[in-house]
């Protein structure tokens, strides 16, 4: 059975399709890569997934049961973790704090939010582990604002992993990323994929083709190819696709 199963799913808005009949399916411990143009629907189709947009018909179905009517938090809840193209963190907290922050909402705490992480030692223990995790434990002090850039988008997944998520939405986690940042991200997000299945949104093929084990190519609103890395590199569709440019879709 799929981790996470989308059927024959449509969304439009006026008389524009951003989500023609897509369906796919991500099995456990595989990382599944949307690849397509800019305005192609990958970041619509993600907010359908994640329920912060809900389709005009499909189904979405994960671990067996169907989320399509879920709010944002039940999904969260059942163990859907994200990360956004745009870096979503706290710049005037700690590294340490936003994760253990992270933490504390998926536990379903008192959500005092602002209460310093710091009192309270059972969340940071959790925040600490996955910082440790993902290599970023040397920083778990530093106020995220004083991050690079590489390092932010570490503590974004950081983030998204401290719920210990089931599944991993990734949308265009290399975006800004240097060469030498975006070979260690790939490193990470390939140690992770042997147990979290992931769908990974990206326009870095180098990362796309090392880490997938299914790649669906996303042209206006539709998937047009689909298949191993090396049928989709072979693809025709797929290579006017994926070498027409960057940005989000």
């Amino acid at each position: 059975m799929s981790v996470l199963d989308i059927r024959n799913l449509h969304k439009s808005f006026g008389s524009i399709h951003v989500s023609n009949d897509i369906s796919l399916a991500v099995d456990d411990a595989q990382c599944h890569a949307l690849i397509g143009p800019n305005g192609a629907g990958k970041t619509t189709l993600m907010h359908q997934i994640t329920g912060s947009l809900s389709p005009d018909s499909g189904e979405i179905f994960f671990a067996g049961q169907d989320i399509t009517p879920m709010p944002v938090s039940q999904r969260v809840q059942a163990g859907l973790g994200r990360t956004f193209q745009i870096t979503s963190i706290l710049p005037s907290f700690s590294v340490l704090e936003n994760v253990a922050l992270a933490v504390q909402a998926k536990a379903g705490s008192s959500m005092r939010f602002f209460r310093r992480a710091a009192s309270e030692p059972s969340l940071n223990e959790q925040a600490m582990a996955t910082l440790d995790r993902i290599n970023l434990a040397d920083r778990a002090e530093t106020i995220a604002a004083d991050l690079s850039h590489g390092e932010r988008r570490l503590l974004e997944l950081a983030i998204a992993l401290a719920g210990s998520p089931r599944f991993l939405l990734l949308d265009e986690p290399m975006a800004g990323l240097g060469r030498s940042e975006s070979a260690m991200l790939t490193d990470i997000l390939a140690e992770l994929r042997r147990t979290i299945p992931m769908l990974l949104v990206e326009h870095d093929m180098h990362a796309v083709f090392q880490l997938a084990d299914t790649v669906s190519v996303l042209v206006d609103g539709e998937i047009v190819a689909r298949g191993s890395p090396d049928e989709v590199r072979n693809d025709a569709a797929a290579r006017v696709a994926y070498l027409g440019g960057g940005g989000d879709g």
